[in-house]
């Protein structure tokens, strides 16, 4: 029986298979309009990679936005208490998790053993999410690789204080036409930094404590986690795949679950 953990989100389905306590495989693909149907392929998809066979003798925890929409996972848990688990996995002395997804962010703090002891999300609006980085991202036409790199050579990041993305949006439009504009570098510092302040209320509402990892689609971006660390004041854990941090979690609650019925 395999332990397979699938964070079904608004942009993508991540999946991860475990064995014995062991990662097997991992998946990142897109999400479509129908989820349960997206995660079934995403599911199969990943089996299919690992030389699996596409049995129903698994174990499945879901989770995520579309978690509880996933009607062939064995259970279903928070995204949080999955985001716990999959960080004290990979980093057993991290305290604190700063998700940051598609559209909310997350700060989780959580004990030695993996378990939630605080958290905080923000899920109102965009303006702190990967849906606004990507949509900067088509606004500047730069890919999200060349505004990372390009944040580095910023001289004075751009103001940007909006809390709403489409004021934020507006700003940036406003930033490019400007007689002369806004250099793009101090521009996409602004972005970073403009998303990193939302973030930040966040960890002071929760209360900052180290060791921090930062997980999510948009840690994937060095240069706005690199804004992050400045704001903190200190560096920051980067799993090599971000986004597959609360699949991970997921997986591992789904291999306890196998554990418990075997001592049954």
């Amino acid at each position: 029986m395999k332990a397979i953990g699938i964070d079904a989100g608004s942009l993508t389905a991540k999946v991860v298979i475990m064995e014995n306590g062991t990662l097997v495989t991992h998946l990142v693909t897109p999400t479509g309009d129908d989820i349960e149907a997206s995660a079934r392929d995403a599911v199969r998809e990943a089996k299919q990679a690992a030389g699996l066979a596409d049995t129903d003798d698994d174990y499945l925890v879901a989770t995520g936005i579309g978690g509880k929409s996933v009607g062939f996972a064995t259970d279903t848990k928070s995204i949080t208490t999955c985001l716990a688990r999959g960080v004290n996995y990979l980093f057993p002395q991290a305290r604190m998790a700063i998700d940051m997804g598609a559209e909310s962010s997350t700060v989780v703090k959580l004990s030695e053993r993996g378990r939630v002891n605080d958290w905080g999300n923000q899920d109102k609006c965009a303006a702190g999410t990967g849906i606004f980085l990507g949509q900067m991202a088509k606004l500047m036409q730069l890919s999200p690789e060349e505004m990372s790199a390009l944040s580095y050579t910023a001289k004075n990041a751009a103001d940007i204080t909006s809390t709403c993305a489409v004021f934020a949006e507006s700003e940036v439009i406003s930033h490019i036409h400007r007689d002369p504009p806004t250099p793009k570098e101090d521009v996409i510092a602004g972005i970073f930094a403009s998303i990193v302040s939302r973030i930040m209320v966040l960890c002071k509402r929760v209360g900052i404590q180290q060791e921090v990892a930062a997980t999510g689609g948009v840690a994937l971006s060095d240069g706005l986690v690199h804004h992050l660390e400045k704001e903190l004041g200190f560096d920051v854990l980067v799993p090599e795949q971000p986004q597959i941090v609360a699949a991970l979690g997921a997986a591992i609650l789904a291999q306890e679950g196998i554990n418990k019925k075997q001592r049954r």
